[in-house]
C-alpha cells in the first residue's frame, strides 16, 4: 500500500492524470500537474506529490539447509571439543590452511527489516556480515549497515560481543576497550596497477572511508572509517573475501600509528568533537558571536555592553553573568523571582529576640510533660538522700608455716 499526499494552496482542484508507482524503498517525487477549476479554465499549477512506500523485509542470505556442522579434519592425535580443533601432530601452516569464505553480504540485497528494528538498542546480525544468515525478516539482529546514529557501550561491538582489555597477539578478534580504533589492516592483496582503485571500490560498501593507504611494495591496505561500527562491521564482511582475483584477504585490527603527523591528526578530531558537542549545547546566536559567523554581533555587543556610558564596553566576565545581581538585564532572566522569594521568607520571618522566648517557652513545656508524672518529681524533689558508707574489712595476718614441695622433698 502506498499512502498519497497532495499539497495545493487554491480551491478545490479537478486534478487529472496522476499516475504512481509501487517499491519497497521511501520515495517522494515532485509533479507537475495540469488541473482546472469549476469554470473549464485549466491553468497549470504545481502538485506536490509525497509516496511514502513500505519498507521492504530482509530476505534469507542462504537456505537453511546450507548450514551444517561438520568436523574439521584430523591434523593431530586429541581433539579439543572446547576450541574445536585437533591437538598434536604437525603444526598447520596457517597462510595455506586459510580457506574462502563461504558467503558474502550483499547490502543492497540483502538490507532490510527484521524483528530487531522494532526493539531500540538492538545489535547487529553477525551471519549477515558474513552473508550466511538464513532467518531473513525473523532475525532478531539488525540487517543493514551501521550509522552514526547507532551507539553502543564501549565493552562491546556493533555485534554485541564483548571486547577485552588487550588485542590479541595476531590483533584479530573482537578488540579492545582501551582505545577506538577505526583502522583496518588487510593482507594478501593482489598487486596491480589499479590497486589502489580496487581496495577503495570493495570497502566503501561498508561505509563512509576516511582515508586509505596501499603498500604496493607489501600488498597490504590500511582503510579508516569515520565510524568505529563501520570498521567492525567491515573486518567482519571482508574476512577471507576476495577482491577482483582469488586471493583470500588477511583482515585484521591495525596497530597504533606511530607516526607523529597521524597523533596530531587524532588528536585534531578528537578535539573537533568535543567543539561540535559544546557547539550543540549552547545556543546557536552564542555560537555564532564566539566563532565570528555573525558581522552584526559585535556591533550589538559593543552598544549593549555600554550601558549608557560613551566609550566603555564591560568585559566578558560582566557581560555575560548570570544572577540576581548580574549588570546584564538579560542576566538577570529567572533569578527575579527567586530572588523575591528569599526576601519575603526573610521578612515574614520572627526577630530573634522572640524566637528565644519562645524556644524558652518550649524548652518549659517540654520539661514539664516529661517521661515522668509530675507526682514522681515531686518525691524525687522533697525525699532525703542518705548515703551508706561500707565498713572496712580488716586485713588478714601474715602467712606462717608456709613450705613449698621444694622443701618437703629435700627433707
Amino acid at each position: 500500500m502506498a499512502d498519497t499526499e497532495i499539497d495545493s494552496m487554491a480551491d478545490p482542484l479537478k486534478t487529472q492524470d496522476i499516475v504512481s508507482t509501487t517499491g519497497n524503498d521511501d520515495t517522494t517525487s515532485t509533479t507537475d500537474l495540469v488541473s482546472g477549476d469549476n469554470n473549464g479554465n485549466e491553468s497549470g499549477r504545481k502538485v506536490k506529490k509525497i509516496i511514502r512506500k513500505k519498507r521492504r523485509p530482509a530476505r534469507p542470505q542462504v537456505d537453511p539447509a546450507f548450514i551444517t556442522s561438520e568436523p574439521p579434519p584430523q591434523t593431530g592425535t586429541i581433539f579439543n571439543i572446547w576450541y574445536n580443533k585437533w591437538s598434536g601432530g604437525d603444526r598447520e601452516d596457517k597462510v595455506l590452511s586459510q580457506t574462502h569464505a563461504k558467503g558474502r553480504c550483499n547490502v543492497a540485497k540483502d538490507s532490510g527489516f527484521t524483528r530487531a528494528d522494532g526493539v531500540a538498542g538492538s545489535f547487529f546480525c553477525l551471519f549477515f556480515a558474513r552473508g550466511i544468515c538464513p532467518k531473513g525478516q525473523d532475525c532478531l539482529y539488525l540487517h543493514r549497515l551501521p550509522t552514526i546514529h547507532d551507539m553502543f557501550n564501549p565493552n562491546v561491538d556493533c555485534f554485541g560481543r564483548d571486547k577485552f582489555s588487550d588485542y590479541r597477539d595476531d590483533m584479530g578478534g573482537v578488540g579492545s576497550f582501551m582505545r577506538q580504533n577505526r583502522t583496518v589492516y588487510v593482507g594478501r592483496i593482489h598487486v596491480t596497477d589499479d590497486v589502489e582503485e580496487v581496495v577503495a571500490r570493495h570497502f566503501a560498501e561498508w561505509g563512509q572511508v576516511e582515508r586509505i593507504r596501499v603498500l604496493n611494495a607489501r600488498g597490504v591496505a590500511f582503510i579508516t572509517y569515520t565510524n568505529e561500527a563501520n570498521a567492525q562491521f567491515a573486518k567482519e564482511s571482508m574476512a577471507h573475501q576476495s577482491l577482483d582475483h582469488d586471493e583470500v584477504l588477511n583482515v585484521r585490527w591495525a596497530t597504533a600509528d606511530p607516526n607523529p603527523m597521524a597523533q596530531a591528526r587524532e588528536a585534531r578530531r578528537i578535539e573537533e568533537q568535543a567543539a561540535e558537542a559544546i557547539r550543540r549545547a549552547l545556543p546557536a546566536e552564542f555560537v555564532a558571536e564566539i566563532e565570528g559567523r555573525d558581522p552584526e554581533a559585535r556591533k550589538r555587543r559593543k552598544v549593549l555592553s555600554s550601558y549608557g556610558l560613551d566609550g566603555y564596553e564591560a568585559p566578558d566576565d560582566v557581560h555575560f553573568a548570570r544572577g540576581e545581581n548580574a549588570v546584564n538585564p538579560l542576566g538577570r532572566q529567572g533569578y527575579e523571582v527567586e530572588g523575591a522569594e528569599e526576601r519575603l521568607m526573610l521578612e515574614e520571618a520572627p526577630p530573634q529576640s522572640e524566637g528565644k522566648e519562645q524556644q524558652q517557652d518550649d524548652t518549659a513545656v517540654a520539661s514539664a510533660a516529661g517521661f515522668l508524672p509530675s507526682s514522681t518529681l515531686a518525691a524525687l524533689g522533697t525525699g532525703v538522700v542518705s548515703v551508706a558508707v561500707k565498713p572496712k574489712k580488716e586485713a588478714s595476718g601474715p602467712l606462717v608455716a608456709y613450705d613449698s614441695d621444694d622443701d618437703e622433698d629435700e627433707d
